[in-house]
């Protein structure tokens, strides 16, 4: 029962830092917080979420690629989520996510785009594109 109760209070505790902290600057990436996430959606903002882990070289190709993206203006306003794909399992049932280096778009509360091990930066611009 204790053990219940630290977890919850760890929860709570997590999703109020990750509100009072707010959002990440332009392109920046956050981690995935539950509250987080809705308060990006319900503003419509253009959303990212980005499943990768510490030891997969194609997250590793994807970083830069995304970093670069997020120096453009036009995705100024982008949120970007960081979901480890190690320690998230059941977040990772929920957005039906089965491999790392997976990246889902959101434009609001809308699903408009999802990839798999993409590393063409073509490809990966034309997937945040679709958050506008």
């Amino acid at each position: 029962m204790k053990t219940r109760r630290t977890i919850i209070a760890l929860a709570r505790l997590a999703a109020i830092s990750a509100i009072l902290a707010g959002p990440a600057a332009a392109g920046e990436s956050m981690p995935f917080s539950e509250p987080a996430f809705e308060a990006a959606q319900k503003s419509g903002k253009p959303i990212l979420i980005e499943v990768s882990a510490p030891w997969c070289p194609i997250c590793k190709t994807q970083k830069p690629i995304l970093a670069k993206l997020a120096e453009q203006p036009r995705f100024r306003d982008l949120q970007v989520f960081d979901v480890d794909f190690d320690s998230q399992k059941p977040l990772l049932k929920r957005l039906n996510v089965r491999l790392q280096s997976t990246l889902i778009a959101y434009k609001g509360t809308v699903e408009v785009g999802r990839s798999v091990g993409e590393t063409q930066p073509e490809w990966i611009e034309g997937l945040v594109e679709k958050t506008l």
